[in-house]
């Protein structure tokens, strides 16, 4: 039986407006495929800000792994 491990990513869009990047999100999932990461699925969160006590809208992406 295959054993798994997991990663999961923060990606927050900018504290003062914007939308998120496409270009960021492709770059983030090509990096992790190159390390045998699988995306597994993403979640759109709010992510608590680094200034004051909102958050800001984000994203949880999650990968997979086959464990070596």
């Amino acid at each position: 039986m295959a054993e798994y491990e997991y990663r999961v990513v923060e990606v927050r869009e900018g504290l003062v407006g914007g939308k998120m990047s496409g270009d960021k999100l492709q770059r983030l999932l090509n990096d992790n495929a190159k390390g045998g990461w699988q995306l597994k699925a993403i979640t759109a969160v709010e992510v608590k800000g680094r200034i004051g006590p909102g958050g800001v809208d984000g994203l949880l992406v999650t990968f997979e792994r086959a464990r070596s």
